[in-house]
């Protein structure tokens, strides 16, 4: 094969190689990496089964018995948070985190580690569970598998952060925002009253900090056993 004709195959191919480097790494500025997305799409979807699976067992016939013996939706709902927490394995779907602001609507999973970050925000083992009265932590990436908190340095104070597990519906305000060190971990420690901490890398493309968002809770809304309808307090 002439030179010429080889050098041209040559060129040929690293400009296209070029392009598709190009391609992806627009995909990615502007919205996220687009392999890990749709490798967070199959896993997201993974999540949602689980947590289908989760709201067709929970609450037990024992946990329903044991609500009789509260009174309240405070008491209530903290009953059921703890005896949903005591079951949950990692990795598993355990409810569902929307913010209208940011236009998020997405599974979120028990656990912070790698392979369960993939599957979409993770619930930090370590803090509570909704309703427990106490600091309920959720990390999510924002440029890879699915990138759920890539806007989240968008969010503002007063918007609504909607968290809905299989035992009750749940709204925070924002109350603040703020960059904190990776290694502070005291801003999911408890304060004394219920709120969500949403955590994310930041900025864009570095984990170099963390961007945090803070929301105290607002409403809550207790699920029937059966059928999801509503229960009165």
């Amino acid at each position: 094969m002439p030179v010429r004709r080889v050098l041209r195959i040559l060129s040929i191919a690293l400009i296209t190689a070029g392009l598709v480097i190009l391609s992806d790494v627009g995909l990615t500025l502007a919205w996220q990496e687009p392999v890990s997305s749709i490798y967070g799409s199959i896993k997201q979807g993974q999540a949602a089964d689980s947590l289908d699976q989760l709201e067709e067992s929970f609450p037990s016939e024992a946990d329903v018995r044991a609500l009789d013996r509260v009174h309240g939706i405070g008491a209530k709902t903290r009953l059921l948070a703890e005896s949903l927490a005591e079951r949950v394995e990692t990795g598993q779907g355990i409810g569902r985190i929307s913010i209208p602001s940011i236009d998020v609507d997405i599974v979120v999973v028990q656990g912070t580690d790698a392979s369960s970050l993939r599957r979409g925000p993770g619930h930090y083992p370590e803090t509570a569970f909704p309703g427990e009265g106490k600091t309920i932590g959720i990390a999510g990436h924002r440029t890879t598998y699915l990138a759920p908190f890539r806007q989240i340095d968008q969010i503002d104070v007063g918007d609504d952060i909607l968290i809905d597990m299989p035992y009750a519906a749940f709204t925070y305000k924002v109350t603040k925002t703020d960059i904190v060190d990776p290694s502070d971990v005291g801003i999911v420690e408890d304060v004394g009253y219920e709120q969500v901490v949403l955590t994310a890398c930041h900025p864009l493309y570095s984990a170099a900090q963390r961007y945090a968002v803070f929301g105290r809770l607002e409403s809550v809304s207790l699920f029937a056993p059966t059928g999801r309808r509503w229960l009165d307090p």
